[in-house]
């Protein structure tokens, strides 16, 4: 009875085996993508701004018109959302995407891509090869700065109304406000009584405000250091989603974006081969104003240049001047929607749909303007293509008035802009609305297309690499070990298997140089939870015990040593992944999936073959 529960110790349940073959299969399977090379392919995909969905027969006439040209393809990949063509040779590609973006392009974003050359049926089940960094296939390389001066003036403008309003409200008399410097607000009192009253009033209501007095008269207000570091880090982080929101929209690849610096953003894109469409999206820097008309401004005073501090004059796609009132209503900030659509009498319109703080403050404004005339800005930047003494780019701001309509009824956060005739303009802006305002502007300050060589040069060096360390890791435990080594070796090879699976299917896994790092060193890991377990039956070996007792206390003692050391790792992996960013991250993501990998292998995948060949036997030697 003793030596058969000895026996019984080294044996899986039929449940296990098949729970092991399964994770096995599905690894190997989602491993296979990446056996095969890439083929050149054309990508349809709907623009942002419409809801046109791509259908069998969309695809039939594609097919159908290029059979016509006498250009064949592969094979098809469709869904409502992206057709993908792939081709045999980049001429049929090239000729393919000359005849397709002529027909398709005012209602698809039409682009040149590469696909996987693979059996659709990995296609069906979402199998995808790895997707690698830009130093593996090249690609596209764009550091974004974000112009962090628009922003303070932009913040200055606002406050100057908010400061005018509190001053209003206790009835403190000022003679002139204006803005001065970068972010600095300047107020002119008859008397020092007024200017005391205003910093009083106005440090008890904003306690990020610095108030400096020039003289009796004179008070200048700047924002705290704190305050301005803050709305720094609220820029960059809205636009830097933005931005990912804007490239993720497109479906034309895996972007990697993270921040650089104070005022940056890096845009990585592999593989791409149309960058065009990319800068289209990211020179968008655009957003609305909604403002009072001041129609107390008559022709003669604006001729006359009789426009009070609080107004200034726009012009209206036609050029006619329209009089506003400096103070803004509510910013495309608070879209959450736009989409274009058409009036009862076939007029285009865009849909607006606000977020509640939007709803808040336009519901109330309407409310209490009833039967007064609102005016919709249009505000664009672009760059100058000069650069200023930092050599950073200079941003020229360039706006219009494209709507103006009288408030008949309290809005809520649904409303449309009407009174646009270009259908073009429409589709336009309700795309900018559609993919968010920018906080403040962005512009490329550096951009890099990195060919496909290099990429190349370090795939085979990564590749070289793991081969040749699996199989001198492998040689030497067969050596050492004999047939557990073999079985450690069996190991190790599932083990690279299901890391590449892994990597190729969680989303947002990009693969570079330092995620091979992380491979090679996860595997070298494998190996060593390997060694432990070999020593650990060999002692109990040389102390006489059976072999199946030993086999079985092997592993137990073996197996918490293992699992302490790889959660230390995968501890310090999260740390790295947490407060580093880029090819770090990468690295940390690589190196937690392989340590993973390397216990189930180690300790469940070699025990399962272990158990497979010496459980339930009378066994008196272990090549070991």
């Amino acid at each position: 009875m003793n030596f058969t529960r000895k026996i019984l110790i080294n044996s899986f349940s039929i449940w296990k085996y098949v729970v092991i073959f399964i994770t096995l299969m599905m690894g190997f399977i989602y491993a296979i993508p990446n056996l095969y090379k890439e083929g050149f392919a054309i990508s349809i995909t709907p623009y942002i701004f419409n809801n046109h969905n791509l259908d069998n027969v969309l695809v039939s006439d594609i097919i159908t018109g290029l059979k016509k040209e006498e250009i064949f393809s592969k094979f098809v990949v469709s869904n409502v959302n992206k057709i993908q063509i792939c081709f045999f040779s980049e001429l049929d590609q090239i000729r393919a995407y000359q005849i397709l973006y002529t027909i398709y392009s005012e209602r698809y974003l039409v682009s040149c891509t590469k696909i996987p050359d693979m059996p659709l049926w990995l296609f069906y089940i979402r199998a995808k090869p790895l997707k690698l960094g830009l130093d593996l296939k090249g690609g596209l390389y764009l550091l974004v700065r974000v112009d962090i001066q628009s922003m303070l003036n932009k913040i200055q403008i606002q406050y100057m109304d908010i400061v005018q309003d509190n001053l209003n409200e206790k009835n403190i008399v000022y003679l002139k406000i204006c803005a001065i410097n970068c972010s600095d607000i300047e107020i002119i009192f008859k008397n020092s009584d007024d200017r005391n009253q205003a910093i009083s009033c106005l440090s008890n209501c904003h306690n990020h405000l610095i108030f400096n007095t020039i003289n009796d008269c004179k008070l200048r207000i700047s924002f705290s250091e704190s305050y301005i570091n803050t709305m720094y880090e609220y820029a960059m982080q809205q636009n830097s989603n933005i931005i990912r929101y804007r490239i993720n929209q497109l479906q034309i690849s895996d972007p990697v974006i993270y921040r650089y610096g104070k005022d940056c953003v890096i845009i990585e894109i592999p593989g791409i081969q149309d960058i065009s469409v990319i800068k289209t999206v990211l020179n968008n820097t655009a957003s609305l104003e909604f403002r009072l008309v001041n129609t107390e401004l008559n022709q003669f005073k604006i001729n006359n240049n009789y426009i009070p501090e609080d107004s200034e004059i726009k012009l209206d796609d036609n050029g006619n001047i329209v009089p506003i009132y400096k103070k803004v209503i509510l910013t495309g900030d608070h879209v959450i929607n736009a989409n274009m659509s058409f009036d009862e009498y076939h007029r285009p319109q865009v849909n607006i749909s606000l977020d509640s703080f939007g709803n808040t403050i336009i519901s109330k404004f309407t409310k209490d303007n009833i039967g007064k005339i609102m005016a919709t800005l249009f505000i664009e930047y672009k760059d100058t293509g000069k650069k200023d003494a930092q050599g950073h780019s200079i941003i020229y701001r360039r706006d219009k008035v494209i709507n103006v309509a009288t408030i008949q009824s309290q809005l809520n956060h649904n409303f449309c802009i009407t009174g646009m005739n270009n259908l073009n303009e429409v589709r336009r802006l309700s795309s900018l609305l559609r993919m968010g305002s920018l906080v403040t502007p962005i512009y490329v300050d550096e951009e890099k297309i990195i060919g496909p060589t290099l990429g190349k040069k370090n795939i085979a060096q990564g590749i070289i690499a793991c081969i040749v360390g699996m199989l001198i890791s492998i040689c030497f435990m067969i050596v050492w070990y004999r047939y557990f080594g073999l079985i450690a070796g069996i190991a190790l090879v599932t083990n690279f298997v299901l890391i590449v699976s892994l990597l190729s299917v969680i989303p947002g896994i990009t693969l570079t140089m330092s995620s091979i790092v992380g491979v090679v060193l996860t595997l070298s890991v494998a190996i060593d939870a390997n060694v432990l377990i070999n020593e650990r039956v060999k002692e109990e070996l040389k102390q006489g015990k059976p072999v199946q007792y030993s086999i079985y206390i092997g592993y137990r003692k073996a197996c918490t040593s293992i699992i302490d050391a790889n959660i230390t790792t995968i501890i310090t992996a999260i740390i790295l992944y947490i407060f580093n960013t880029g090819p770090i991250q990468g690295f940390a993501i690589t190196t937690i999936i392989g340590v993973g990998t390397s216990m189930f292998t180690s300790i469940i995948g070699t025990r399962a073959l272990v158990n497979l060949v010496y459980g339930k036997k009378r066994t008196k030697y272990l090549s070991i």
